[in-house]
């Protein structure tokens, strides 16, 4: 059974800024919740972003247990959207769309994700018992690892030391 997983989130960079961020593989690990194992393997071309280029990295999604993931990167339409698409991974297949809009104050980032489990009614189970979690617990990492990364100015004005006082 195919499922969906839509998300968005205002970050308050430029649609340049946006782009660079997240169209640089590299920066994958700091979005992904330490405890899955993050790690891009080589061989790896590290040009900046094009249709066609693949990537594999090692993750741990459940129990500890690591696999090889690899993606290729279609539909690259720079600095407004690109797609990955799993070739070898856990899910029967996984598209993930990254599309960046500019608006008021900064850029809406939205994400779509369709993928299906494999092993038929025994996939179905897992993706009810624990994968459906999982999988919300990454984007809300990822959500809040971007909100700190890129805070909004109010946000900068109260992080900000106070004058000093003498």
């Amino acid at each position: 059974m195919k499922h969906v997983l839509e998300r968005e989130q205002f970050l308050p960079i430029t649609l340049t800024e946006a782009w660079a961020f997240f169209s640089s593989p590299r920066n994958l690990g700091s979005i992904t919740p330490p405890d899955m194992g993050f790690r891009i393997r080589g061989p790896y071309d590290d040009k900046p972003m094009h249709t066609g280029q693949c990537i594999r990295y090692t993750v741990k999604p459940m129990f500890g247990i690591p696999l090889t993931w690899v993606t290729r990167l279609d539909e690259v339409d720079a600095p407004h959207s690109f797609v990955d698409t799993q070739m070898k991974g856990p899910y029967k297949p996984w598209w993930h769309q990254h599309a960046f809009e500019v608006v008021e104050g900064g850029v809406l980032m939205r994400d779509r994700v369709e993928y299906e489990l494999p092993l038929g009614a025994m996939g179905e189970l897992a993706h009810r018992i624990f994968v459906r979690r999982r999988l919300k617990e990454i984007f809300d990492f990822r959500n809040d690892t971007l909100r700190k990364r890129f805070p909004l100015q109010e946000e900068r004005m109260t992080n900000a030391p106070g004058p000093i006082v003498p």
